[in-house]
């Protein structure tokens, strides 16, 4: 232990003599560290894909599989990561000296976090944009900014064709028209009109990147300087942000949703989330137990870094699995939470508009800064609830970024201690200008297109495979056993009944799914606009790049498919792109 934690034997160079570990330092007390686990945990995905997910594949039953999945992979996997980190007192590169031939799995991990980091930089700087934009008399995105232009309305425009002649603005309650004679014109919706146009500015596609969006990047500056503020002095200072940051959002969703519930329509939102519309034959589809699995393992952040680099500030006897089921719990009821709160406001939207609740369904910045927003514009003094929704989202991204800088600082901490070691505050702020700057591109006219690409792809195999690769490093190569001695050195010692179920987990279950969701999802498909390469993810995928947006007059290109088989599938890519560019 001594040799992984590398005390020093000079009390001068101890930064923290009052703490159990004098050189990197301790949590102030249990509750900073578990406010702030969950505030990692909680991320957006639990706000904008859970609902989603639960709607799409039968409501209510699909908590069963949830929660099924919650029980054989993401609590195993979060003691078991959490208690890695704390049995080391290090950073996620620096743990592996334990299995020095893995040491790479931890640097994989440092570099999806840094990746990750720039996303959910970005993805805060649009929560400040829009929570700036909703402090005016009327919110912006509430009606079509220019009346005369036929790409934006509230409804769809319908035109007859009558002997020939298209009949604009025409309705079936003032008019009769045959339905073999009725032309839909498809429109954006005022806040969909409001997200591509205004708040992001979009270009016609990735190739076309245009300008910074000065309001955006003034937004992502002042981002990077809230979490470089919070962090300045490490899990010191972050530790007391977190009792904020982690429990607004609480008090956010419990007054959306005691708003929601009071308005008309808000039962038929309810009842499509998870009432009566349940469908317990969708738990016969395979496919619902992989998004059940998939979501468990990426909303309780397994794999990325942090929970070792926060597990590792711990004081060494801290009961460590009593926190990972104190934290996955409140992860999971999170999530079942906040989808009351999103669809009651979406069912009342229904209402109002006179449409199924789920042509009003989406996911991700759809639901986020498109439908939501919509939605409560439409409730009075919308200004107030659509300021708490923004700033809600704000603090859950603030969280879930405190974790990932954390992670870059510790690793170089850890790795380089005599030359960071009493600079750990200008190490914060040049690690947080450096996300700033590669940031920047985010926010320029295509920026939209770059961090999609991020949110689909970044996080998502090579995060299954680090862990994969993880649970081998641990249970097989250094030893399950070996691992469980080190867990009863800092717990006590446990009945050989108590451990046989993480041994079945840790062994077997979990390495097992993993490979099957990894197996089950060699096909990929993503919307972005066309690009004139073709880039590969995955051993075996499938990648279609298509036309993204309503853009009006653009020219399509054909897509470009890589079928990427494991050992000819790179050439065999390259050369279709090749061709493609000829």
């Amino acid at each position: 232990i001594d040799q992984l934690q590398c005390k020093s034997s000079d009390p001068s160079q101890l930064l923290y003599p009052g703490d159990e570990n004098a050189e990197r330092g301790n949590w102030s007390s249990k509750r900073d560290y578990i406010l702030s686990m969950i505030g990692y945990a909680v991320g957006l995905g639990n706000i904008w894909r859970f609902p989603y997910l639960a709607y799409k594949n039968g409501g209510g039953a699909f908590l069963i599989p949830y929660f099924t999945m919650l029980v054989v992979t993401g609590i195993p996997l979060f003691y078991l990561e959490s208690a890695f980190g704390q049995f080391c007192s290090q950073g996620p590169i620096n743990v592996w000296r334990a299995v020095p031939i893995l040491q790479g799995v931890g640097i994989g991990m440092v570099i999806v976090t840094l990746i990750v980091s720039i996303y959910y930089n970005v993805i805060i700087a649009y929560s400040l944009y829009y929570m700036f934009a909703s402090m005016q008399s009327a919110l912006p995105w509430s009606s079509c900014p220019n009346r005369t232009d036929n790409t934006c309305s509230d409804t769809p425009i319908v035109h007859c064709n009558i002997s020939g002649v298209l009949v604009a603005n025409w309705t079936q309650e003032n008019n009769t028209c045959d339905s073999s004679n009725i032309i839909t014109t498809v429109v954006q919706s005022p806040s969909e009109y409001y997200w591509d146009n205004v708040a992001l500015q979009r270009s016609s596609g990735m190739d076309e990147t245009g300008p910074v969006v000065w309001h955006l990047a003034l937004c992502l500056l002042l981002s990077s300087i809230l979490v470089a503020a919070a962090l300045i002095k490490g899990i010191k200072s972050s530790g007391k942000v977190v009792y904020f940051t982690a429990t607004f959002p609480y008090v956010v969703i419990l007054i959306l949703l005691i708003r929601g519930v009071t308005l008309e329509g808000a039962k038929d939102g309810i009842e499509f989330y998870i009432g009566s519309q349940s469908n317990l034959s969708k738990l016969s589809d395979a496919q619902v137990w992989k998004d059940a699995a998939t979501q468990t393992f990426y909303s309780l952040s397994i794999g990325w870094g942090g929970l070792m680099t926060l597990a590792s500030y711990n004081n060494f006897h801290n009961n460590v699995f009593k926190d990972s089921f104190v934290v996955t719990l409140t992860n999971a009821g999170t999530s079942v939470f906040a989808g009351f709160a999103i669809f009651s406001i979406l069912g009342h939207m229904a209402h109002v508009y006179k449409i199924p609740v789920e042509e009003l369904v989406k996911e991700g910045f759809g639901l986020a800064f498109i439908a939501y927003p919509q939605a409560l514009s439409k409730i009075p003094v919308s200004q107030l609830w659509s300021i708490l929704f923004f700033f809600m989202l704000l603090t859950v991204g603030l969280d879930s970024q405190f974790a990932g800088i954390e992670v870059l600082t510790t690793c170089l901490l850890d790795a380089f201690p005599k030359t960071f070691k009493s600079k750990r505050a200008l190490l914060t702020i040049t690690i947080c200008s450096v996300l700033y700057l590669l940031g920047l591109p985010c926010v320029t006219k295509a920026g939209i297109y770059w961090v999609t690409l991020i949110d689909q792809f970044v996080a998502s195999w090579v995060l299954l495979i680090l862990v994969l690769l993880e649970i081998i490093g641990i249970a097989y190569i250094y030893g399950g056993n070996r691992f469980i001695k080190d867990i009863e050195m800092m717990l006590g010692k446990k009945s050989f009944g108590f451990w046989l179920w993480w041994r079945a987990c840790w062994f077997f279950i979990s390495p097992c799914i993993i490979l099957v969701i990894n197996t089950h999802s060699h096909t990929v498909s993503i919307s972005l606009p066309s690009m004139p390469f073709c880039t590969s993810f995955s051993p075996m995928a499938v990648i279609q790049t298509k036309q993204a947006g309503k853009v009006p007059n653009r020219k399509y290109k054909p897509p470009v498919c890589c079928h990427l088989h494991f050992w000819n599938g790179a050439a065999e890519c390259l050369r279709r792109g090749m061709a493609y560019l000829h």
